[in-house]
C-alpha cells in the first residue's frame, strides 16, 4: 500500500472513531455564584415587622426586609447578616451582643470569594442617632434638639459624624477584602420627615429639619467614602418624598416618633422595606 493510500485510510478510520465518540464537548465551567450577603443595622433588618426571622431572634430581623426584596427581584440567594442595633464595628471587627441570641458573628464573616452582591446600611448607631432622634420630641421644658449639640458656630453632632468617615472607610475596605469578587452597594438612610415636620408628629419644625439634616450628613459622609473606593452608593431619600412619618399611615415608609401602629419609631415600615428593595434592585441591576 502506498504512503498516500495509507494516509487516507488513517484519516477515514480516525474520522469514524470521532463520529462514534460523539461531538467534542468543551470542559465544564463553574456556574456563576448567585450569593448575596446583606449587612447592616435595623434600617436594613426591620425590627418588629412581621413575620420576624426566628433563627436569630436577637437581631430583630424581618423575613421580608429590603434585602429579601432585592434577592427575590434579582434571583439571588440571600445570606442575611443584618442585625438591629449594629454599629459599624459589629459589621467588620467585633461580635455583636444581643439580649435574645447572645453574641452573633461579625457580619463580614458571611462573605467569601463566591459572594456576588453585598448591600450595606449602617453607621447611624455609631453616633447615637436613635436616642438623638427621640430627643427631638417636643416635651414641655425640653431643649430643642436643633440647639442641644451646638456650641457657638460648631455643631458637635455633625463633627462626630464627620469624624466617623475614616471608620466607615475602614469598614468598606474590610467588606472588599471579604468579598473580592462582589459588587458592593451602600444603601443610604431615607427621608424620615418632611421639611418643617407636621402637626401629627410631636416635633418642632426646626427640630424636624435638624433631624433630617443629620441623616443627610451621614449619607454624604458615607457616600464620599464609597466613591473614594469605587463603591456604589444608592441614595433612597428621593423615593421617600411624600412617604415620610408625616404621611397617612397606609403610605408611610417610616414609623413616626409616635407610631400609628405596631413598629419601632423612626424605622422602616413593611411598605418602606418593599419600596426600598425595589428601588435599590432597579438601580443596581444584575
Amino acid at each position: 500500500m502506498s504512503t498516500s493510500m495509507w494516509g487516507r485510510l488513517v484519516a477515514v478510520v480516525g474520522a469514524g472513531v470521532l463520529l462514534m465518540a460523539g461531538p467534542v464537548v468543551a470542559p465544564a465551567t463553574a456556574a456563576p455564584s448567585n450569593e448575596y450577603v446583606a449587612l447592616g443595622d435595623s434600617a436594613a433588618a426591620g425590627p418588629l415587622i412581621e413575620p420576624q426571622d426566628r433563627s436569630v431572634p436577637g437581631c430583630l430581623r424581618a423575613e421580608q426586609n429590603y434585602p429579601a426584596v432585592i434577592a427575590a427581584r434579582l434571583g439571588l440567594r440571600l445570606r442575611d447578616a443584618t442585625c438591629s442595633s449594629a454599629k459599624s464595628s459589629d459589621v467588620y471587627a467585633t461580635a455583636q451582643r444581643t439580649i435574645l441570641s447572645g453574641a452573633v458573628p461579625v457580619q463580614t464573616s458571611h462573605l467569601s470569594a463566591a459572594t456576588r452582591l453585598v448591600t450595606l446600611t449602617v453607621g447611624l448607631n455609631d453616633v447615637g442617632a436613635f436616642p438623638i432622634a427621640l430627643s427631638c420630641v417636643d416635651l414641655p421644658g425640653s431643649t430643642p434638639c436643633s440647639q442641644r449639640y451646638r456650641h457657638g458656630s460648631r455643631d458637635g453632632l455633625m463633627a462626630r459624624i464627620d469624624g466617623h468617615g475614616r471608620v466607615w472607610g475602614a469598614m468598606l475596605d474590610a467588606v472588599r477584602r471579604g468579598a473580592p469578587n462582589a459588587k458592593v452597594v451602600v444603601v443610604g438612610y431615607g427621608n424620615y420627615v418632611r421639611k418643617g415636620g407636621c402637626a401629627e408628629q410631636p416635633m418642632r419644625p426646626a427640630d424636624a429639619d435638624y433631624l433630617q439634616s443629620v441623616i443627610a450628613r451621614a449619607n454624604a459622609v458615607m457616600a464620599a467614602q464609597a466613591k473614594h473606593r469605587g463603591v456604589r452608593f444608592v441614595d433612597i431619600v428621593p423615593m421617600g418624598v411624600g412617604h415620610d412619618m408625616c404621611a397617612p399611615a397606609a403610605q408611610q415608609y417610616y414609623f413616626g416618633l409616635v407610631p400609628s401602629r405596631v413598629g419601632v419609631p423612626i424605622h422602616p415600615t413593611a411598605l418602606g422595606m418593599r419600596a426600598t428593595g425595589r428601588y435599590v434592585a432597579d438601580r443596581i441591576g444584575r
